[in-house]
């Protein structure tokens, strides 16, 4: 049996009572871990992108549901559990297109449903089962991945979705975790992922710090270099697959999917089941943040364009189901997803 790799990355920590997160922010320049103390505090580290990855920020929510639960307690112990739905409904607007922050939510409250006197164990075992899971998950969604990969694999990935964005492990850096330890991965590109570099920034430093060797692409050099026969596979996560197997992901996952399949290149999703959206028969109906057109005029506070100038700042886009080869689960697989597919996934 092939060993696994003990990554080094822990994004998210419950510790001493409380939510310590890793301030991403600042990598790879800075490892500063930020504790969390509250409600508003948690909401601000997801909104401001301190956390992020849907997986992440779903354990996020399920242990800031642990933070309120405590707070709402301590103020009235017997209205508590009206007190703590205004929370509930808050947080989940924190970051609108990734599910998996609703998903926590809604079973952290059936948590809290079923809870009589004092919640606070019981709901912060729900929290830490949610946290273990999906690192399971992730464990086991690499090891069905990688089995695609064929020997000296080559291996381009958008964003990050790696330990730094779920519990721990990853979902397409858990495949390229797998494949590289099973000997199938020769070489992994990242894009830098613009605006905020989450290639560049996170997923290069994270690799790094595991000692698989990564290469740095600009995000317009993909197209060309596909055309010279780099890549074998695109191996992306995603923030919520709609019932029909369109994918919402990091902006530019679209155009990459395009050109993968013009130049022949496969491309595989790897994302928990608690990011499929069965509510949403397609990717039109996904919600697509905008964020601050300053996140693209500007750069750790220099101008990159004249004052005066404006942007537009989508975050995510969707990925059409019949640009994706594969959808990988710690349910199954999903080979050309299409209408019906993911339904029989999760009824399995």
């Amino acid at each position: 049996m092939t060993k696994q790799i003990e990554h080094k990355v822990k994004a998210v920590v419950w510790r001493n009572d409380e939510l310590v997160l890793l301030d991403q922010r600042l990598l790879p320049e800075k490892e500063q871990y930020v504790e969390i103390r509250s409600l508003e505090q948690a909401i601000e580290a997801i909104s401001s992108m301190l956390v992020r990855g849907a997986p992440a920020i779903g354990v996020t929510a399920a242990y800031t549901t642990v933070l309120a639960t405590q707070a709402r307690y301590a103020e009235n112990r017997s209205g508590w559990k009206g007190l703590i739905e205004a929370d509930l409904e808050k947080l989940a607007l924190a970051r609108p297109t990734a599910v998996n922050l609703t998903w926590a939510i809604d079973r952290m409250r059936r948590c809290i449903e079923r809870t009589s006197g004092d919640p606070r164990a019981i709901v912060l075992e729900e929290a830490k089962s949610i946290h273990a899971e999906d690192i399971a998950a992730n464990v086991h969604m690499g090891s069905l991945g990688a089995q695609y990969l064929q020997q000296s694999s080559r291996v381009l990935t958008h964003c990050n979705a790696g330990a730094l964005a779920t519990g721990g492990y990853g979902t397409a850096l858990g495949v390229v975790r797998a494949g590289f330890t099973a000997g199938k991965v020769a070489s992994v590109y990242a894009d830098e992922t613009r605006p905020w570099l989450q290639g560049a920034r996170l997923t290069a430093w994270e690799l790094n710090k595991d000692g698989i060797p990564v290469t740095l692409i600009p995000d317009s050099a993909a197209a060309h270099l596909m055309k010279q026969k780099c890549f074998d596979w695109v191996i992306v996560g995603a923030d919520r697959i709609a019932a029909n197997g369109d994918v919402a992901n990091k902006i530019g996952t679209y155009s990459l999917a395009v050109n993968a399949r013009h130049h022949g290149v496969r491309f595989m999703v790897v994302a928990p089941t608690s990011t499929i959206d069965m509510t949403i028969p397609s990717g039109e109906q996904i919600p697509i943040e905008i964020r601050d057109a300053s996140e693209v005029l500007t750069m750790a506070g220099v101008n990159l364009s004249p004052l005066g100038v404006s942007a537009v700042n989508p975050v995510f886009d969707v990925t059409p189901a019949e640009l994706i080869d594969v959808i990988v689960t710690e349910k199954g697989i999903v080979e050309r997803p299409q209408k019906g597919s993911l339904e029989r996934l999760l009824n399995r």
